[in-house]
């Protein structure tokens, strides 16, 4: 009885540390995951797919907010303070939280992935040397060096669980450069006499450099550049003398100027058309596909590409677009 007993006892105690071992590895039971704090919705989609079930991620800016004037409430500087890592874009994108930012990275734990971005495939502000275009995510060859930027910054907060999330970024990897693929052959279809992409403000420079578009912009690289009416009319001169048929609207920008521009266009007898509505700054709407940087710039493309003359599927690259985005 005593012999049954003690085996008994050394069990349970085994049994006891075993799940006490379990329970002190990061991701299991009894274990908080990674809080991850991300500025944009297209930085948290990466660190959800990076971290998987070992993070938890929170986004600052959701579906149609301006990262350009965004600036943190109290509730965003405690969530930035308790978080294990901060992610945010850097370039100059989220100019308004700068000093915040600047101030967290004191701790270590806060990092700008957009700069992980080679600095000789940046495009360069005209009007400010040392300033770059941060609208890094408009082309997926571009993004996969931000993706390796949060695989490092989670590494850095959890050196432990360095493999999984290199597993992770390596799968989510493939996945871009299939969409870079897929962008790149819808958007070859546009026939070269229209390929002018005409938008709220001047977030497709990469795109355009890529894929072989002028780009347009009403306002300029940040949205709290003012377009004046020398501008508007200048733009309807260039839309009436080369027969561009249409404009886009962004997500993330008033629609005012664009509408400005069509009225004008109008009133010299020239008809142009909405070609669609891009994200820019901003994903799609939460838990839908379009809510992720896969599914937007699947939009960005499709919608482009259908709108300019060339050819798409309907639905986008695997059928997963929303009907009537």
């Amino acid at each position: 009885m005593t012999a049954m007993t003690n085996m008994t006892r050394r069990h349970v105690i085994g049994a006891s540390a075993t799940a006490l071992a379990f329970a002190a590895l990061p991701g299991q039971a009894g274990t908080a995951p990674l809080s991850v704090v991300a500025t944009t919705g297209m930085i948290a989609d990466a660190a959800r797919n990076v971290g998987g079930d070992l993070v938890t991620v929170q986004s600052l800016m959701g579906p149609g907010v301006d990262p350009h004037a965004y600036r943190q409430t109290r509730s965003d500087i405690v969530a930035l303070t308790r978080a294990d890592a901060v992610l945010w874009h850097g370039l100059y994108l989220e100019a308004q939280m700068e000093d915040i930012l600047h101030k967290l990275s004191a701790r270590g734990t806060v990092t700008a992935v957009g700069e992980a971005v080679p600095q000789d495939v940046l495009i360069a502000h005209e009007d400010y040397q040392g300033k770059f275009d941060p609208h890094l995510w408009m082309v997926p060859e571009l993004w996969a060096h931000v993706v390796i930027g949060v695989r490092d910054a989670l590494t850095a907060a959890a050196p432990d669980q360095s493999a999984t999330f290199d597993a992770n970024a390596q799968a989510h990897l493939i996945q871009i450069a299939r969409l870079g693929t897929y962008a790149r052959d819808v958007l070859n279809t546009v026939p070269d006499p229209s390929r002018v992409l005409l938008t709220a403000h001047d977030a497709f420079g990469y795109f355009g450099r890529a894929y072989g578009f002028e780009v347009i912009g009403i306002q300029g690289i940040s949205t709290e550049s003012e377009a004046g009416l020398n501008r508007i009319g200048t733009l309807v001169d260039l839309l009436v003398s080369r027969d561009i048929r249409a404009v886009f609207v962004e997500t993330s920008v008033s629609d005012r100027n664009m509408r400005a521009l069509i009225e004008g266009a109008a009133a010299r007898g020239h008809a142009v058309a909405i070609g669609g509505e891009l994200f820019s700054d901003a994903m799609g709407p939460p838990d839908t596909y379009e809510g992720t940087y896969l599914g937007m710039i699947d939009h960005n493309a499709t919608t482009i590409a259908t709108a300019l003359g060339g050819t798409a599927p309907a639905r986008g690259m695997d059928g997963k677009l929303s009907a009537g985005l």
